[in-house]
């Protein structure tokens, strides 16, 4: 499938509500309005598609860019990469949907550090995912590296942007959920932290409380 065909694929699937819905949770035109079950949908058919990914990138669509997202192959996908399509990032669902990629693509740590850092409100974002997807995925990265961040995290949500604000509290109760000794930090740095405000915009989603969070997630995984 070239590009000019998944775009019609595309909009063919779009509709009214779901543009209004995105809207709210603040996507940009352009944008057919695509439904996620339609998206993955696509995906499966066309598969890894690292080329088409690029194209579709290319358009400024965000249908499209989430697309591009599910079919690039993340042997191809590096850090140049990555950061060039983060230049066009403008809302919190098309860098989630960049930090899976970027996640399947192993990015180096100090890639992620560095992105983390960021005072870019999307970069910053995106990087605090992939530090995440370490606490939560990765089996190698030492219970120092993880002690560290859950400081950076205390000193800095207040005072970071919005959705990188919003993702530093996901990232605090992934590294909770890592093992007991992190546990027990991330807990009292989420005490002392106390409520995170984060703006969803015109949505109901609301923003979890890191310590509450930790326990309740702490108490299923032990009854399984």
């Amino acid at each position: 499938m070239n590009c000019q065909l998944a775009m019609k694929e595309l909009k063919k699937c779009g509709t009214a509500q779901n543009r209004k819905v995105y809207a709210r949770h603040g996507i940009h035109e352009p944008m057919f309005g695509v439904s996620y079950a339609n998206l993955k949908a696509l995906a499966k058919k066309i598969k890894s598609d690292h080329e088409l990914a690029v194209d579709l990138w290319a358009t400024g669509n965000h249908d499209a860019r989430i697309l591009a997202t599910m079919i690039g192959d993340p042997e191809k996908v590096d850090a140049k990469l990555v950061e060039s399509w983060a230049r066009k990032l403008d809302n919190y669902a098309i860098t989630d949907a960049l930090g899976g990629l970027a996640g399947r693509a192993e990015m180096p740590r100090k890639t992620i550090d560095k992105w983390s850092n960021s005072k870019d409100e999307w970069l910053g974002q995106l990087g605090w995912n992939l530090i995440t997807r370490l606490a939560l995925h990765s089996s190698d990265c030492p219970d120092d590296y993880f002690k560290t961040k859950i400081g950076v995290i205390e000193k800095k949500i207040h005072k970071s942007k919005n959705r990188t604000r919003y993702s530093m509290n996901g990232c605090l109760i992934a590294i909770g959920m890592r093992n007991a000794g992190l546990r027990k930090e991330a807990l009292a740095a989420a005490r002392r932290i106390g409520k995170v405000e984060v703006d969803h915009g015109e949505t109901g989603c609301k923003t979890p409380d890191a310590a509450d969070y930790i326990r309740r997630a702490t108490t299923r995984k032990k009854k399984k």
